[in-house]
Order: C-alpha cells, then sequence, then structure tokens
C-alpha cells in the first residue's frame, strides 16, 4: 500500500510517498481502508520530533475515517462499517490498523471528508466548551485563531452554549470567516492589541475563558485579558511552546486558573468517546455546526498541506484522500 511517512524527522521536505506492507489487524484491532485522513498540528509536531514516535520512519496521521475491511481477534465491529477515528497514528496511508476501543460509527449520511475532517478538532471542540469550561449562557470566551480549523468549530460550540464569543484572527477575511459562524467580535492581532481590545469589548471586565491554540506568541497577555479567577486553557502551541511558569502569576492576575488540556484524557473512556462523537454527529446532522473543508489533498500532497497549515496560509480544515 501507498503510506506517507516522515524519514528522518525534520521539515516538510523529508516527507516520503513510500510503498509499505498493508498491516494486519491484531487483537483488539480493526484494519481499515482509509478514505481520508484529517491534517492536523499534532502531525506537525511528530514529523519535526517535538512529540516522540517510537517507530523509523514516522507513522502520520492521527485522524481518519473510511470503512472496515478486517478484524483482529477480540474485536466485534462488522466488516463493512464506516467509521471515524482520533487519536491513533498511521491514517496517512490507503490502510490503517486501528484500536477497536478508538473508532465510531459514521453516520451513512455523513461523508468520510466530513468524518474525517471532524474528529480531532470537533472533539477538541466539543471537550473545551463542554468540560473543560463548560460554557453557560451569559458567559464570554476569547478564541484565539478562531478562523482556524478547531477555532471555528469552538466559536460554533460556544454560541450553542449560548457564550458571548471574541475571536482573534490575522485577516479581514478570516475575520468574516468567524463572524459568519456566530463570533460576535473579531480581532484583527495584526493590526490591534488584542488585550486592549479586549478589554474595551469587556468593559474592562474580561473574559471568563481563554482557548489558547497558540502558544507562546499569545499566552501571557491572554492571562491579563481574564477576569479573576477566570481560566486560561493552553491546549496547544502553534507558534512555540509557552515556557516555565511561575505558579504565584496566577495569584497576581486574579486567582486565576491555568490547564493544559489534551484531548486524549477526555475521551479515554469509551462513554465520553461516544458522547462526545454522537453531539458532534448530530449537530452536523441536524445543520446546527459547519465543517468548514478548505482544501482536500492527494496523499502524495502532504508536504504541501503542512506547508500551508505551518505557513498560516489556512482557514478551516485541511484533508488528504489516499
Amino acid at each position: 500500500m501507498k503510506a506517507l511517512v516522515a524519514d528522518p524527522i525534520g521539515g516538510p521536505e523529508n516527507l516520503k510517498y513510500i510503498d509499505v506492507p498493508a498491516p494486519e489487524p491484531k487483537e483488539g484491532q480493526a484494519l481499515v481502508q482509509v478514505e481520508a485522513a484529517g491534517v492536523n498540528f499534532i502531525d506537525v509536531y511528530f514529523r519535526t520530533g517535538f512529540y516522540k514516535a517510537p517507530e523509523t520512519p514516522v507513522m502520520l496521521g492521527s485522524e481518519g475515517a473510511g470503512t472496515v475491511v478486517a478484524v483482529g481477534p477480540n474485536v466485534s465491529i462488522a466488516v463493512g462499517t464506516r467509521v471515524a477515528w482520533t487519536m491513533a497514528r498511521g491514517s496517512y496511508a490507503e490502510y490503517a490498523a486501528v484500536p477497536a476501543t478508538a473508532l465510531v460509527h459514521l453516520p451513512d449520511d455523513i461523508g468520510f471528508e466530513q468524518g474525517a475532517g471532524a474528529m480531532l478538532q470537533g472533539m477538541t471542540a466539543h471537550y473545551l466548551t463542554r468540560s473543560t469550561f463548560p460554557l453557560q449562557p451569559g458567559q464570554t470566551c476569547l478564541v484565539h485563531a478562531a478562523a482556524g480549523g478547531a477555532g471555528l468549530l469552538i466559536v460554533q460550540m460556544a454560541k450553542l452554549a449560548g457564550a458571548r464569543v471574541i475571536g482573534t484572527v490575522s485577516t479581514e477575511v478570516k475575520a468574516q470567516l468567524a463572524r459568519a459562524q456566530g463570533a460576535d467580535e473579531t480581532i484583527l492581532y495584526t493590526k490591534q492589541d488584542f488585550l486592549e481590545e479586549v478589554k474595551r469589548i469587556t468593559g474592562g471586565n474580561g473574559v471568563d475563558v481563554v482557548y489558547d491554540s497558540v502558544g507562546q506568541t499569545t499566552f501571557h497577555k491572554s492571562l491579563d485579558c481574564l477576569r479573576a479567577r477566570g481560566m486560561m486553557v493552553s491546549f496547544g502551541q502553534s507558534s512555540g511552546p509557552v515556557g516555565p511558569i511561575d505558579p504565584l502569576i496566577l495569584s497576581q492576575k486574579g486567582s486565576l486558573f491555568l490547564t493544559r488540556p489534551s484531548l486524549a484524557n477526555y475521551i479515554s473512556d469509551s462513554n465520553d468517546l461516544h458522547w462526545r462523537a454522537s453531539e458532534l454527529f448530530e449537530w452536523l446532522r441536524a445543520g446546527r455546526l459547519h465543517l468548514h473543508i478548505q482544501k482536500a489533498y492527494p496523499l502524495a500532497d502532504a508536504a504541501q498541506a503542512h506547508r500551508d497549515l505551518e505557513g498560516r496560509k489556512t482557514t478551516g480544515k485541511l484533508i488528504l484522500l489516499p
């Protein structure tokens, strides 16, 4: 089969489109013919070696959708079932051996591209807005990178919860996209100081929560955007790691809360996984949630997808088609 691997780890030029043996499903695994794979920053982190993988060359792709074609021992999923998954690497390939516990049934009226594109960022947005800081009507959140794949979904789910949404974006085109998905206010951080704008918009009160996937360049100013006892949710680092933090700063800035959550810890229980996936698919089917897929690339062009993602040239979701 064809697969896309990082060999060796490094820049996008190190991605290789190669022939490898198709995996055989082991106990507890299902072999899935991959119809679409999502592109995410976690793939970049594994490609560069920021996240360590035990195998060489490094298999990429933490999100996908397809059809079960074989199963290993002790797997009850039927061959022919349409499925989607996340947090299991290997979807940058024509076939992937996926732990059965990571698979969810993909409804017949949701396409493979939608299924692959919704899993990682969709369930991330779900746990952030429903569990990490469960938004309530009347609360205000600040969403960084509000026109990105995760950002657009966070904006929409925050509005479903009845919250007020302020989003930061880099261009007016991205601002229009974020507003079209429900953002009440947008801030062009390339032209405006987002801290000053947040204080102006909130009348000096600050926001209840910041959802920050950017990291290094936004973290410290985001703390100043919070009201007393507000929560800083740092769930990504597209601009680089935040670095060491003195906990005393949280007290000095208003007894703030700080968390660095991971999707894996919010779907490790099968009940949580299926609850989040079922709500996500229900909202997509009902038209209450819209997944903006900006571009679908052939699997062989994954390097360009990575360049576009890292170059902040994208809005919404990027996917690969084996």
